[in-house]
């Protein structure tokens, strides 16, 4: 028993750093790609690439599943994708979704720092609590009410620190980006244009986790099956994606201009982030995740102080610990903390297929 206890400690921890490390690492790598000197890459093509690599990820899963048998595989993915074509369509709306969060995320991190932008995408909460109640009509908590206050207060403050002057923002880091910019590589700094990027990043990403999770209800399909149905979906909407937004560039230049090592590090990253959230989500509980992120937050700010020259302020800080305040509000649920007994309903294993934020 207490091998096994220690096995189930050993893993929350795993699970604490994991989250901790891609929540935090994506964003710095994110700034970092679109803002260096330098041939810039395409965005839509990275966001493309990430399906790819995603699809064979979540392919290589399903084989494994099947135990490793090729005639389960093939037909395992026949009766779930071909011949139940009407399931597969309801996943068409969260492919494209996804394909333009995804590329939404590129722009904001294009003009926001590293920081600022990991502050901010957690309006994600708010965004996700919406769809929750309207689509799934599920009740929040009052102190999940007063968390979403929270929230927004702490990012309007983050905000507002970062427009109040140059002083206040990441001097050095916007002065790197500009002269990036006159060079031919990152897009010139434009932080409105970074702010509507991550809040419709925000609204994108609660209306496809909400209606991912109401498609898995009821579905006897495993989430890297769903993950191979929204990969391939994904892929005919990410390569129009390409040719709408960068086809003259992409005739021009290449599709694979700009890339190197660093840039296909980015495209894994990407790809295995949700991958790596689908996989430790189990064992980690909301104050966990709540931790993860804060922790995601604080290393943001320290790194980009030293990375992008980021200048820390009071408002800043104070806005920041609202954000991660509300994290941990949102995340406590009273009842739990409860001794009475409680009745497990029949939805109760059905909800814990994707976190709630």
């Amino acid at each position: 028993m207490n091998s096994i206890h220690m096995n189930a400690n050993t893993l929350k921890y795993i699970s604490l750093l994991t989250l901790t490390l891609q929540n935090a690492i994506l964003g710095l790598s994110m700034r970092y790609a679109r803002t260096r000197p330098g041939d810039i890459f395409l965005s839509s093509t990275a966001v493309l690439m990430a399906e790819f690599a995603k699809l064979i990820t979540c392919l290589f899963l399903v084989f494994n599943e099947e135990g490793k048998d090729a005639q389960k595989f093939v037909r395992s993915l026949h009766k779930t994708i071909i011949a139940n074509p009407m399931d597969t369509l309801k996943v068409c709306v969260p492919s494209l979704v996804y394909i333009v969060q995804n590329n939404l995320l590129y722009v904001s991190a294009s003009h926001l720092d590293a920081a600022t932008y990991q502050v901010t995408y957690q309006l994600k909460i708010l965004t996700t609590a919406m769809f929750a109640v309207v689509i799934l009509r599920r009740k929040l908590l009052n102190t999940q009410w007063g968390a979403l206050l929270l929230l927004v207060m702490g990012i309007v403050l983050v905000q507002l620190a970062q427009t109040e002057g140059p002083a206040s923002g990441s001097a050095g880091g916007a002065a790197a980006a500009a002269t990036a910019a006159s060079s031919g590589g990152a897009p010139e700094q434009n932080r409105m244009l970074g702010l509507w990027a991550a809040l419709g990043a925000c609204f994108l990403s609660g209306f496809a986790g909400i209606y991912f999770e109401k498609i898995l209800k009821g579905a006897e399909i495993s989430v890297w099956m769903r993950n191979v149905q929204l990969s391939l979906l994904s892929i005919p909407f990410g390569l129009l994606t390409c040719f709408v937004n960068d086809g003259s560039r992409i005739f021009d230049q290449g599709f694979f201009k700009g890339y190197d090592l660093f840039v296909w590090y980015l495209v894994l990253l990407q790809a295995g982030g949700g991958l790596i959230v689908a996989v430790v989500v189990k064992y980690a509980d909301n104050i966990l995740k709540g931790f993860a992120t804060s922790l995601a937050i604080i290393i943001s700010c320290v790194a980009s102080i030293y990375i992008f020259d980021f200048n820390l302020t009071l408002q800043f800080s104070f806005g920041a610990g609202l954000v991660i305040a509300s994290i941990f509000l949102y995340g406590y649920d009273p009842a739990r903390s409860s001794p009475k007994p409680t009745m497990q309903g029949p939805g109760g294993d059905e909800e814990k297929l994707l976190p709630r934020v």
